[in-house]
């Protein structure tokens, strides 16, 4: 089963047992797909919407929603906050497991050692590394901020 579909079921689910929450998030969720499908057909580069493309999907909308939660906790608008923090928790579900801060900080310590990075003028290429092989399992925000940590010292 694709992921569109599994959201789709979902979808249905949420439907059936009337979760306003999880309706009006899916609902966001599927209209990001219909986008991204018609800016795949029509592009230069026609080709078919696949998992990977919906998991970036998901992840920018995690972001935005991250983003939104910093705004409402620093205002005080616990509803707002509580709201967001729901679709968070849905978005996530059709995502790999991300690595907690101190997986992602070994890793980035052991990719320094094997690149021989000393300075910030490396990031780029750890970055590269890890892109290759955690792309999913890592919040790229973190380990960059990890990696100025680790880099400067």
């Amino acid at each position: 089963m694709s992921l569109k579909e599994k959201i789709e079921t979902d979808y249905k689910n949420a439907l059936k047992s009337k979760d306003k929450n999880k309706i009006s998030t899916y609902r966001l969720i599927l209209a990001g797909i219909k986008d991204l499908d018609i800016n795949n057909r029509s592009g230069s580069e026609k080709k078919e919407t696949d998992d990977e493309d919906i998991k970036k999907l998901l992840k920018k909308m995690i972001k935005q929603r991250s983003e939104s939660i910093e705004v409402y906790k620093k205002n005080n608008r616990k509803d707002l906050f509580e709201i967001e923090e729901g679709e968070v928790k849905v978005l996530s579900e059709y995502l790999p497991k991300q690595l907690n801060d101190e997986d992602t900080k070994k890793i980035c310590s052991d990719i320094i050692s094997s690149t021989g990075a000393t300075s910030i003028k490396d990031m780029g290429k750890i970055m590269g590394e890890l892109k290759k092989n955690y792309a999913d399992t890592i919040d790229f925000s973190k380990a960059g901020s990890i990696l100025k940590e680790l880099l400067n010292k």
